[in-house]
């Protein structure tokens, strides 16, 4: 089994950049917000659970997931949260678990937001926490998705908050400055990861 490093950090926090660096440097990357899209593509059972619970007004002419609406529901509603999470999180990590024995890179990257949240921190061997600040994240996160303020104020807080996923980090990769200095730390700790791919693989 490969050495698996765990990504993770709030909304706006930039996983994305850090992941998207990585794989660049040939790093083999598992997106856990991917692997939940495809769990609930048009034809899987997840879905038709799904439309059959909550409506199948939450499905639009092709027959996909309106993510938006249910999202909506789901942080309105902590049952209905319960429920989802329930049906897709033993999906999803059935899924990851596949790709990560498929992973040919010294290490494998699992990016999640909700690692931490979930049993996937139990499948990696070492957490980085992408780190900004709050300020920075809804900043970022309302110019990445164009989301009003009050949606990304209401993921945030739904989130684990800042100082508890920070405690359980391994590594925490500040991004408070601009792309150019995250891709210098990214590009130092892929070398530090590789030492330690090659102290676990000895």
């Amino acid at each position: 089994m490969a050495f698996i490093v765990g990504l993770t950090g709030g909304i706006g926090s930039g996983k994305t950049q850090v992941a998207d660096r990585l794989a660049e440097l040939g790093v083999d990357v598992i997106d856990a917000d991917v692997v939940a899209r495809e769990v609930v593509e048009p034809g899987t059972d997840a879905l038709a659970s799904i439309a059959q619970h909550f409506g199948y007004h939450l499905l639009d002419q092709d027959g996909r997931l309106k993510r938006d609406k249910l999202r909506q529901i789901i942080f309105s509603d902590k049952q209905a949260k319960t429920w989802l999470e329930k049906l897709l999180h033993p999906l999803i990590g059935s899924s990851i678990k596949t790709q990560l024995a498929q992973i040919n890179s010294p290490y494998g990257l699992l990016v999640s937001p909700l690692l931490l949240e979930t049993e996937q921190n139990k499948l990696v061997d070492k957490i980085i926490v992408v780190d900004a600040d709050p300020s920075q994240q809804l900043a970022r996160a309302i110019n990445r998705d164009v989301t009003n303020l009050a949606e990304v104020e209401a993921i945030m807080a739904a989130q684990m908050s800042r100082n508890k996923r920070l405690s359980k980090a391994d590594i925490i990769l500040d991004n408070t400055r601009d792309l150019i200095s995250l891709h210098n730390k990214v590009d130092q700790l892929h070398q530090h990861l590789k030492t330690l791919a090659e102290d676990f693989n000895a």
